[in-house]
C-alpha cells in the first residue's frame, strides 16, 4: 500500500494493492497522523527555577509542569536543602542541572542529574566557586563557567563523564573601579554568555563599566579563556546583562544602575555602538534597576525589565537596522523583577518577582508584541532564573 498525502488542501489518493477494507485503511492512516499531529504539538514543559532560599521562603530549585496551550501549571519536584540556586542551566542533552550557590565567601557551584521524564534532579557534588557571591552560569559539554559577582572573577570547570564538575581548570580575575563610590569600588562579573558563533565568551562587568570578550578554548586545560579586547560605556551605567539578535547581527546591553540600553553591531567578537536609549519615562524621579532583557523567537520584539522603584516591563520593536523603537510599558505586578522568560509557544512571558513571592503570567501578542496581565501567577518564593525544558 502506498500513501500520498497533500497538505494544502489534506487530499488523499490510496492505492490499497493488499485489498484492505476502506474503513480499516483509512483508520489506520488517521491513527498515524494523530500520533505525528501529537508528537508536532507537544504543550507540557518542565519549567524549572532558581531562587533564593535564604532568607526567605523558598526550599531550592523547583521544578514545574507548564502547559504552553493555556499557562496551566502545577509542582512537578523540589530539590532540597540548596542553598541560593539563584541562577542555573539545564544542558542540551538535559541531562544535567548546574546551578549557583550565592552564598559569600562560602560560595559554590552544584551539578545535579535531570530525569527528563519526572522533572526530579539528584545531587551529583559541588565545588568552591573560587569567588564570592556566583550570580550566573553557562554550560555546554565540556565546561561550566561562573560569574563571581563581589569578587569580579570569571570561573572555568570541567565537566567528568557523570556530570560532576571537576575543580576550576581557570580563574579570571578583573580588576578596576568606576565612579559610583557606593556600587563600584571595585570589579562585578555580572554575567558570561557565548557568543552566537560559540567562539568568545563575553562578560559584562558592572563595577568597572566594561564589557570583555575572551576566545573561547573549549578542550582547552588552564587557558580556556584568552582575553581578547573590551568595550567600555558610559561612567557609572553598570553594565548588568547582554542577549544577542536571533540573527547574531547585534547585541543588547541592559545598564542596571541608570536603567540605560544600548545596541551594538557585533560582528567576530566586536562591538560598535548604534544607539543608547533609557528605560525610564519622563520625570521618572524615583530609583532605577535595569535587570533582564529578553528577545521573541522571531527577534521582532526586545523586553526588559527595570526594578529599583520603577517595576516596569517595556516592549521594543526592533527594525532592520537593529535599533529599538519603544512600543509600550506596563508595570510588572510585583516587587523586584529580577528575571523573566517567554515560554517556548511565545504566547506567554512569565515575570519573576524577587520581593513578592510570584511569578506573574502575562499574555503576549506574537503580531504587536503586547503584553496584557492574566491576573494569573505562581507563588513561589524568590523566583530568579527560569527555564523551560521539554518533557521526555
Amino acid at each position: 500500500m502506498r500513501v500520498f498525502i497533500t497538505y494544502k488542501k489534506l487530499s488523499f489518493i490510496t492505492y490499497n494493492h493488499n485489498n484492505l477494507p476502506m474503513k480499516k485503511l483509512l483508520y489506520v492512516l488517521a491513527a498515524a497522523l494523530f500520533s505525528l499531529s501529537a508528537k508536532a504539538q507537544t504543550k507540557n514543559y518542565h519549567l524549572v527555577i532558581g531562587t533564593y532560599t535564604a532568607p526567605g521562603v523558598s526550599k531550592g530549585i523547583y521544578v514545574y509542569d507548564f502547559n504552553t496551550a493555556n499557562a496551566e501549571f502545577k509542582q512537578e519536584a523540589v530539590e532540597k536543602n540548596v542553598i541560593n540556586p539563584s541562577f542555573l542551566t539545564v544542558t542540551q542533552d538535559r541531562r544535567f542541572v548546574y546551578a549557583v550557590n550565592e552564598d559569600a565567601e562560602r560560595s559554590m557551584v552544584s551539578a545535579f542529574s535531570f530525569d527528563e521524564a519526572s522533572g526530579k534532579l539528584g545531587f551529583l557534588n559541588q565545588q568552591k566557586a573560587e569567588g564570592t557571591d556566583p550570580c550566573y552560569l553557562i554550560a555546554d559539554d565540556k565546561n561550566v563557567l561562573i560569574a563571581n559577582y563581589s569578587s569580579g572573577s570569571i570561573a572555568v570547570f570541567g565537566r567528568d563523564a557523570s556530570g560532576a564538575l571537576t575543580p576550576a581548570k581557570q580563574v579570571v580575575q578583573h580588576t578596576g573601579s568606576s565612579i559610583d563610590t557606593a556600587r563600584q569600588k571595585g570589579p562585578h562579573v555580572h554575567m558570561v554568555r557565548f557568543t552566537p558563533d560559540h567562539k568568545y565568551i563575553v562578560s559584562n562587568d558592572l563595577g568597572e563599566d566594561k564589557v570583555y570578550f575572551y576566545t573561547y578554548n573549549k578542550n582547552g586545560d588552564d587557558k580556556v579563556l584568552v582575553y581578547k579586547n573590551s568595550v567600555s560605556v558610559k561612567a557609572g551605567r553598570g553594565p548588568r546583562h547582554i542577549v544577542f539578535s536571533p540573527n547574531g547581527k547585534f547585541a543588547y546591553l541592559i545598564q542596571e544602575l541608570n536603567a540605560d540600553v544600548t545596541v551594538f553591531s557585533y560582528n567576530d567578537g566586536n562591538l560598535k555602538k548604534l544607539q543608547d536609549t533609557n528605560l525610564a519615562t519622563p520625570g521618572f524621579k524615583g530609583q532605577n534597576g535595569g535587570s533582564d532583557i529578553q528577545f521573541s523567537a522571531d527577534g521582532k520584539f526586545l523586553y526588559i525589565s527595570n526594578r529599583g522603584d520603577a517595576n516596569t516591563i517595556t516592549t521594543f520593536a526592533v527594525g532592520q537596522n537593529g535599533k529599538l523603537l519603544r512600543k509600550g510599558q506596563m508595570s510588572t505586578g510585583g516587587r523586584g523583577p529580577r528575571a523573566f522568560v517567554i515560554d517556548p509557544s511565545g504566547n506567554w512571558l512569565l515575570m519573576g518577582h524577587q520581593y513578592t513571592n510570584d511569578i506573574v503570567i502575562f499574555k503576549r501578542n506574537k503580531i504587536t508584541g503586547e503584553l496584557t496581565n492574566t491576573g494569573r501567577k505562581i507563588d513561589i518564593g524568590a523566583p530568579v532564573c527560569f527555564v523551560f525544558v521539554p518533557k521526555k
